[in-house]
């Protein structure tokens, strides 16, 4: 008999989606958390723009951590391709829901999304499974 993962054959062939993927459901929790954390103190939204960065990098980090692992190589650059696509995502997404304009923050969070991604693809390409005998 096969086990559970055998039998389904759903794999996302691409890291970069893969690490998309996981970085949005990591958006999910932290959008979770910050709202919980808004809704139980006395934060005031005004306030909230760090741990909204936060959870951005995070997510980023995260995604650039399990693409670069997928990958196996090229960690840096397959973790700043993820977080530049996440935020690109997060920014279409936005100006579709809101129609955002141009600020300084938009180019905060290009920033905080491609390094963040690029630190999680650093770490991650070192746990994967290609990377161990290699030298």
């Amino acid at each position: 008999m096969k086990s559970i993962p055998q039998v389904s054959g759903f794999r996302i062939a691409s890291p970069v989606v893969s690490g998309i993927l996981w970085a949005i459901i990591w958006l999910a929790a932290g959008t979770l958390l910050v709202s919980v954390l808004l809704y139980s103190s006395s934060m005031g939204e005004d306030e909230i723009v760090p741990w909204v960065f936060g959870v951005h990098g995070f997510a980023s980090l995260c995604g650039g951590f399990v693409s670069a692992r997928r990958s196996g190589r090229r960690g840096w650059y397959v973790g700043f391709a993820t977080g530049l696509i996440y935020a690109l995502l997060v920014l279409v997404s936005s100006y579709l829901a809101h129609d955002i304009g141009w600020t300084v923050r938009i180019l905060s969070l290009l920033g905080v999304s491609c390094a963040a991604g690029a630190i999680g693809g650093m770490m991650g390409v070192n746990t994967g499974s290609g990377s161990k005998g290699r030298k």
